[in-house]
């Protein structure tokens, strides 16, 4: 019994083979498609990570190994090699799930690398037939040539690369509905190991075609979502200057009335307000520079001014004119009730 428990530890201290490296991450990715939980939860994140570091030890092993190599042709790797082709892209996809925010720009930049690095092999084995995605080293280098001459010339050619652009999406999209159908059928015979060698090699080749057109799909979505947190980080940036600013004190309510001697005989009608007259007022937005009509000409405003005065005293002529009695007696009694009750008579509910 003693003898037989420490080669049992040596076996269980045993490190991981690559197949179950790889099976392990693979598995977990495919797990976290259909999970339903946030992808922001902590054991979602957890299960990210995890499934990260073991893809990581396989791709280290791998280049151990030397599994692979750009003199070869495909048919010369073996069917049990062939599934760590998979491997850049299963880190790519992961990577894009980890949601830590403050490195959210070098998770995506490190994602598009392990999606180059995956196109980059099938296309050294020329497993399928797809145009590279350019590397976007130094962006802005167009920009930056004499007299915008690269600009100027890519006017054209901009609507053509859109047009072929569309035209290839299209025709991943229906490869990969294609390629989807045919691994449904193949997987649960993998799966139960009762597939042959022939049968293994078309699954692991379906695999990687249909990773090449994922591949393709997130790096389009990479560099847009690239630009996007560049200019928050720009944002970020000038955002402690615009904090700076002091505070802006909140404005009392007040009474605003025709006159100082208004205000004084008057009052407001409602002692705990204060009043203000309207020279008090345009006195004190002038110092501000708040006026509302800052920005319109002088001499609109006086134009404005004088035709409304001219339309006033018009009225009132055609009124005099005309003998309007009715008008008169109003005007009479309502200057009759203001001499005898004090502004704000009668109102009783909001007194101070």
């Amino acid at each position: 019994m003693a003898e037989s428990e420490p080669s049992r530890d040596s076996v269980q201290s045993d490190p991981p083979k690559l197949s179950e490296l790889l099976d392990r991450g693979w598995k977990t990715y495919e797990e976290l498609e259909d999970c339903a939980e946030p992808p922001g939860s902590s054991s979602v994140q957890l299960r990210v990570r995890t499934g990260l570091s073991q893809l990581q030890d396989a791709a280290q092993m791998v280049e151990q190994l030397d599994l692979f190599s750009r003199n070869e042709d495909l048919e010369e790797v073996s069917t049990t090699d062939l599934k760590y082709l998979l491997l850049p892209a299963l880190r790519g996809a992961l990577t894009l799930k980890i949601t830590n925010r403050d490195q959210r720009l070098s998770n995506v930049r490190a994602a598009r690398d392990h999606f180059m690095d995956f196109l980059t092999r099938c296309k050294d084995y020329q497993v399928t037939q797809f145009e590279m995605p350019r590397r976007r080293d130094r962006p802005g280098t167009e920009e930056e040539s004499p007299h915008g001459l690269a600009a100027a010339k890519s006017g054209t050619a901009d609507l053509v690369g859109m047009a072929t652009q569309r035209q290839a999406k299209i025709e991943r999209y229906r490869q990969k509905k294609e390629l989807e159908a045919r691994l449904t059928g193949i997987r649960k015979a993998v799966e139960s190991g009762q597939a042959d060698d022939e049968v293994s090699r078309e699954f692991y080749l379906l695999n990687v075609k249909r990773w090449i057109s994922v591949s393709l799909e997130e790096i389009e979505s990479i560099e847009q979502e690239e630009e996007i947190l560049k200019n928050m980080e720009g944002l970020k940036q000038n955002a402690p200057r615009q904090q700076n600013l002091p505070p802006r004190a909140p404005i009392k309510p007040f009474i605003l009335t025709k006159d100082a001697v208004q205000a004084q005989v008057f009052g407001a009608g409602y002692p705990s307000l204060p009043t203000m007259t309207v020279d008090d007022w345009y006195d004190q937005h002038r110092k501000r520079g708040a006026l509302p009509d800052q920005g319109i000409p002088r001499r609109v405003a006086v134009e404005e001014d004088s035709d409304a005065k001219e339309r006033e005293e018009e009225e009132k002529e055609k009124q005099v004119e005309n003998d309007d009695e009715e008008s008169l007696a109003k005007a009479r009694n309502w200057d009759d009730w203001k001499d005898s009750h004090r502004r704000g008579y009668g109102n009783r509910q909001n007194m101070g």
